[in-house]
């Protein structure tokens, strides 16, 4: 049968912008190839039957990397903990191609793992096996709480040994394939600005718009109108990152999308209890990536993107549309939470108290993030409404829940049969069971490291994507 990876209709949209984008590469060749991960759920967004997808067909597209496509390493800067990094472009991995879902979207195939580039300076370009493990996790459990994500489509085991760091012996080693619906990353245009090339800039914002937001073209000044939606896309994002609990760790400008899409999940973490101060990355002494300060931190990037497109827009309209980016985050994680509490949007009258005592009640007390959704989610029952001691009964003796549990069952009185169903619906689309909390994560990870046993990793993923 022929390998269906092969016969999609590639579109060469990035690599028509020219080689002052990108660097032609080749892949690395690797002695082994074991397919540990397929994503049958993005095969249905390309218009492919997994009934009919061989796991060879994955391996022979992406583990030794048969292509109709010129791989592309893309050029890049970026801001890595506040500090201008030149040194960057697409270090361990390329663009594999882009092609269109049935949706009628334009994605692409980025790997990550595949060997080195021009820009790999003195690394191997290489991706262990479990941090192609935690990425694989990463994207599905992010995907399944709703925040706007890349997401990956194959991890295939490499057989190569890899030494990191001062650990006492060599790891395994994988490749990734990641889907996502750009790889263009502000450090693209931050690049271009540091080599004072504004008609590149314009060459790009033209391609970035015409793309992925084709219903800008006809705007007055649409890379204006570009970016002012760009930084409503990021402040939900941030939102969307901060109501489910989760911390990117490394928010440098080489790791923010032009599309507004969560993407590359390194040193990431899910916050056990409520803790603006959590930070995921071991090496951010500092905690200038730490959960609390994601939203600034965004709205900081944001701003610094401003620089290269001044060259091509204008400054002021740039800074105004900037101003906007709290209000829409306010906005946006007012909406998750009531959705997190069981209130579909607009369900709820000055609302401003009710999470407030609820942030409040996480923040005081040592109840976990997720559990406390968790418990919420299992316990309700129409019998909120008519006895206000039985919500979250078994909750133990926390500071603030009286006053939560009164103003909770409040907003229960006006709510209906029907409506009480309806919230006990969104209680269950929005707080999944299953967290990926560090333990969670190190427990799939040993029986892989000690006995090739995949059985958990499996269990787990099943788990996220089933609830």
């Amino acid at each position: 049968m022929s390998n269906p990876f092969l016969f999609l209709e590639y579109e060469p949209a990035f690599e028509s912008l020219g080689d002052d984008y990108y660097d032609v590469v080749a892949v690395a060749s690797f002695p082994l190839h074991i397919l540990r991960f397929r994503n049958d759920e993005l095969l249905l967004k390309l218009g492919i039957d997994p009934q009919e997808t061989q796991d060879l067909d994955f391996i022979e597209a992406f583990g030794k990397f048969e292509s109709v496509t010129r791989f592309l390493a893309m050029r890049y800067h970026g801001y890595q903990f506040g500090e201008y990094n030149p040194g960057l472009g697409d270090g361990r991995g390329f663009l594999y191609g882009q092609v269109r879902g049935i949706d009628g979207e334009l994605y692409d195939f980025g790997t990550k793992g595949s060997g080195t580039t021009p820009y790999s300076r003195h690394a191997d370009g290489r991706l262990t096996l479990k941090g192609g493990v935690r990425e694989v996790l990463a994207a599905e459990a992010l995907h399944r709480q709703g925040v706007r994500t890349s997401r990956c489509l194959s991890l295939i085991e490499t057989g190569e040994k890899l030494w990191r760091g001062d650990e006492p012996s060599p790891t395994r080693s994988s490749v990734m394939v990641r889907m996502s619906r750009s790889h263009i990353r502000f450090g693209t245009f931050e690049r271009l600005h540091y080599f004072g090339r504004p008609d590149l800039i314009k060459k790009l914002l033209d391609h970035v718009v015409e793309i992925y937001y084709p219903h800008l073209l006809d705007s007055g000044d649409r890379f204006v109108a570009f970016y002012g939606e760009l930084v409503q896309r990021v402040a939900t994002l941030a939102a969307q990152w901060m109501a489910a609990g989760f911390c990117h760790g490394v928010l440098n400008t080489d790791n923010m999308s032009i599309t507004g899409e969560s993407f590359d999940y390194g040193p990431y973490a899910f916050m056990p209890t409520y803790d603006r101060s959590f930070t995921a990355a071991y090496f951010d002494y500092g905690r200038l990536y730490c959960y609390g300060n994601q939203p600034l931190i965004c709205r900081g990037n944001l701003e610094l993107l401003q620089k290269p497109l001044s060259m091509v827009a204008d400054s002021d309209s740039l800074k105004q549309a900037l101003d906007n980016f709290f209000d829409y985050y306010g906005q946006a994680y007012q909406q998750l939470i009531l959705k997190k509490l069981g209130f579909p949007e607009a369900q709820v009258s000055e609302p401003e108290e009710l999470i407030k005592l609820t942030i409040d009640l996480l923040k005081d007390n040592t109840v976990g993030y997720h559990d406390f959704f968790s418990q919420l989610r299992e316990g309700f029952t129409p019998l909120w409404r008519d006895d206000e001691t039985e919500i979250l009964k078994d909750i133990g003796d926390l500071k603030h829940l009286v006053p939560w549990r009164h103003l909770y069952y409040h907003h229960l009185q006006s709510k209906s049969r029907a409506e009480m169903e309806q919230m006990k619906q969104t209680l269950k689309q929005y707080n999944p069971t299953t967290i990926l909390l560090r333990p969670a994560i190190e427990a799939v990870w040993e029986p892989i490291a000690a006995a090739d046993d995949w059985e958990a990793f499996y269990q787990l993923l099943n788990q996220i994507r089933s609830e």
